[in-house]
């Protein structure tokens, strides 16, 4: 079997995790419209990505929806992917993740704007869901600037990095979060949504 075939029916199946995944962001009004984008590393070597494709409705994406990319975000197959394929393949090769997710909320507009050095959190019991042992922790999620060059905007993402947080706040966009595979980048972004929710309450 070639490589090309066999990333085919990867990607199939890629695509149904990931039409599956943006439906539920969909159904919390994270991803309104066409908005956000999805990723799902197929191979590590040669580096390959299942992106969601442009333009598409987030809730109802079928597993055809999405785009086989290289190691630069740049499509090998047929479909457009998103625009920030390129982001999302910078995050996989520099934080190892398995998938990434990058949905666009209120929460992280109003706090990106409202704290722009960074958004601290401490003693709060959700911190556990991000991979800290003890809710006694502190840690702040990174904000940075906007950029429609996904190298410039990459380059700022890479310098705002921080330990103990796989997330990162886009000024006046959304969130990027990541984890070792679907289910876990999705758990960590509801976790980080909701102290996003929760700095925004308190004001």
């Amino acid at each position: 079997m070639t490589e090309t075939t066999a990333a085919a029916l990867d990607l199939e199946g890629a695509g149904a995790v990931l039409a599956a995944e943006a439906a539920r962001f969909a159904s919390f009004g994270w991803m309104r419209g066409t908005s956000g984008n999805l990723s799902l590393v197929l191979s590590r070597d040669p580096l390959r990505l299942a992106v969601t494709a442009s333009g598409r409705d987030k809730g109802e994406l079928t597993a055809s929806d999405v785009v086989l990319t290289d190691g630069a975000g740049v499509a090998v197959g047929p479909g457009r992917p998103s625009a920030e394929a390129a982001l999302h393949a910078r995050v996989v090769r520099l934080t190892g993740a398995g998938a990434v997710v990058h949905v666009h909320t209120v929460a992280s507009v109003v706090m990106g704007q409202r704290s722009p050095a960074g958004i601290p959190f401490e003693n709060l019991e959700m911190l556990k869901g991000l991979g800290h042992p003890t809710h006694e922790v502190a840690a702040v999620l990174p904000v940075i600037e906007n950029s429609q060059d996904m190298t410039v905007l990459g380059d700022r993402l890479e310098a705002a990095l921080r330990p103990g947080m796989p997330a990162v706040v886009v000024a006046g966009h959304g969130i990027y979060v990541w984890g070792a595979d679907p289910r876990e980048a999705r758990h960590r972004a509801e976790v980080v949504e909701w102290l996003l929710e929760l700095a925004a309450v308190r004001g």
